[in-house]
């Protein structure tokens, strides 16, 4: 029979089965559902650094932010995934460092998916203050408070847990996941807490940029409400994905009495849980601004076709962007050029 040790209340250290479940099915459909999305989220990340433009709009700079945190969320969330399922245990350490990590990029993808609303509200209901408040400064500065805000959580309950856990814990082995790091039953509560603050106020803001852009879609001309009403349906898209993200952060409380329960129910929910609201979520985001994305689409398709990509496009970007002060061009690029 595997061991099973008892830490703190309400902390658990998992047995250290010594077999392994092979892959079925379902795991190696995951697997190939990944490996596409990873890869389109590369080409995608390939694509933003390889044209200079695109540095220039935050609207780009926001969507390769979100690219980044969801391809390295994928990755690690995949790899803990295989190791539940296998109940392959590692150094309780090495397990806290892979779960902050995660913790961070959870919250930041949903804080940058409100970052993008608030975007679009200001370029499409306050385009003279757009060239002043939407620069590419300010985008990283925002990009650096989301990850500011991301790391709340973790924080809080790291500290909990580096003050009750012996140093034992470190060294001994476990089947990582985030409720390894809860050492008392009220601190579920506190981080279910604030997980809802999260996205009540996230919630609050694109509903309020939704409302504010459907009003200005009614009341725009017709040469504009092409573009309202685009900006309206990402907002959309934007509240679904926020959705999806929110009923994640419902999962835990569910999945942790579960585990006190039955160790291979509680394995099968969890894989549940990813799929629907952990994986399709991140799987949205190249669908709402990449691949819908007319300029964007025919830049990736040069490089995806190594540069044989003859088509000529017009790349016109935001011209209410301000570089150094002044106005960002229409840009103009051939892509048979080689100048892309």
């Amino acid at each position: 029979m595997p061991n099973t040790s008892q830490g703190s209340e309400g902390s658990l250290v998992l047995p250290t089965v010594q077999y392994q479940r092979p892959l079925n099915d379902k795991v190696v459909i995951v697997q190939v559902f990944i490996g596409i999305f990873l890869c389109i989220n590369s080409l995608m990340i390939v694509t933003f650094f390889k044209k200079g433009a695109f540095f220039t709009n935050t609207r780009y700079i926001f969507f390769a932010h979100s690219l980044i945190c969801d391809s390295m969320f994928l990755a690690l969330t995949d790899v803990l995934l295989l190791m539940s399922y296998s109940r392959v245990p590692m150094p309780g350490g090495l397990c806290i460092f892979l779960i902050v990590i995660l913790e961070t990029l959870t919250i930041a993808t949903p804080l940058t998916l409100t970052a993008m609303s608030l975007e679009r509200y200001i370029a499409i209901c306050m385009p003279l203050h757009h060239s002043e408040l939407s620069t590419p400064v300010r985008a990283m500065r925002c990009i650096l408070l989301i990850q500011a805000l991301s790391s709340v959580k973790w924080i809080i309950v790291i500290s909990i847990l580096f003050s009750a856990v012996p140093l034992s814990f470190y060294t001994s082995l476990l089947v990582c996941s985030f409720e390894q790091m809860i050492v008392f039953s009220w601190q579920g509560y506190l981080n279910s807490a604030l997980c809802q603050f999260y996205f009540l106020v996230m919630s609050v803001v694109i509903a309020f940029t939704y409302v504010k852009i459907m009003v200005a879609a009614r009341g725009a001309s017709s040469n504009s409400r092409k573009s309202t009403n685009k900006g309206l349906r990402t907002v959309i898209l934007h509240g679904f994905q926020l959705l999806l993200s929110l009923i994640q952060f419902w999962c835990p409380v569910i999945e942790s009495a579960i585990m006190k329960i039955n160790l291979n129910v509680f394995i099968e929910v969890r894989y549940i849980d990813y799929i629907l609201f952990i994986l399709t979520p991140r799987c949205l985001i190249p669908l709402v601004y990449g691949l819908r994305d007319k300029d964007f689409v025919v830049v990736m398709k040069y490089y995806a076709l190594f540069g044989y990509s003859k088509k000529v496009f017009i790349f016109n970007m935001d011209r209410s962007n301000v570089v150094k002060g002044k106005k960002t061009p229409m840009h103009t690029c051939k892509v048979n050029a080689g100048h892309v």
